[in-house]
């Protein structure tokens, strides 16, 4: 199973257009967004998949669970866990720095996934492969993350030309 991992998008409907060309290129068969979503707009975008979503500081909850859910989506709120291929997996977006660290640190998850920082990471912490898809709105390198499920194999996939 490939699944993509945004983050970021901040209602920038011109670049999630070039990442959902790129998941699609990429057959990816969900995606996970970390945060930071922006409006509607982008949930509309990413609904030719199943999405997982979670909240990011400058978000507006009402607004956007409203639109998650009328989309068939899931909403995690600010912090979400999900199981796929047997690797578990956690959704948030970064800016509560000491869940953040503790999710890495605390060993119950294959895969950490967030955001906030509009900056790719992607390493190892003990058995946890932690990914920041890096940005798709304020940033000099616009990018996105795909993960291979169970083998948690990561390609960091940047964006041009917007």
């Amino acid at each position: 199973m490939r699944i993509g991992i945004l983050s970021d998008t901040h209602g920038r409907v011109d670049r999630t257009r070039q990442a959902v060309r790129m998941l699609e290129s990429l057959e990816v068969s969900a995606v996970l967004h970390c945060g930071d979503i922006g409006s509607a707009d982008i949930i509309r975008l990413l609904s030719v998949w199943p999405c997982h979503f979670v909240f990011g500081n400058v978000d507006s909850p009402d607004l956007l669970r409203e639109a998650i859910l009328a989309a068939g989506q899931t909403c995690h709120g600010r912090f979400g866990t999900l199981e796929l291929e047997n690797c578990k997996i956690a959704l948030l977006h970064g800016d509560d720095e000491r869940r953040l660290r503790q999710c890495i640190a605390g060993g119950e998850w294959h895969l950490v996934c967030y955001g906030h920082t509009h900056t790719a990471e992607v390493r190892a912490s003990g058995g946890t492969l932690v990914i920041n898809p890096g940005a798709l709105h304020r940033s000099e390198r616009p990018s996105l993350a795909i993960v291979d499920l169970p083998s948690l194999r990561v390609t960091t996939i940047s964006l041009s030309g917007t």
